[in-house]
């Protein structure tokens, strides 16, 4: 498989989403309550130009399995 920057973005996506629905079925283990804690992180940024105005929002709201999954993704990039 060749490296490139669209590989790397598609297993870094796959490994983040990978890592966050493992996360949701742990979600119901309280003994794992640690790896499924997540943050929210937000970015809103706005412009009004007076003949044009946009807002974007960017959400993200990773846990540590998400972050273990990107690991993995970046890992698993390395060995190709």
């Amino acid at each position: 498989m060749k490296k490139n920057t669209f590989t790397f973005i598609l297993l870094l996506i796959i490994g983040l989403v990978a890592g966050t629905l493992v996360g949701q079925l742990l979600v119901q283990v309280p003994a794992l309550a640690f790896l499924t804690r997540t943050v929210d992180l937000s970015w809103e940024p706005k412009a009004d130009l007076l003949v044009f105005k946009f807002e974007l929002h960017f959400w993200l709201k990773p846990n540590l399995l998400s972050l273990i999954g990107l690991a993995a993704a970046f890992w698993i990039y390395r060995k190709l």
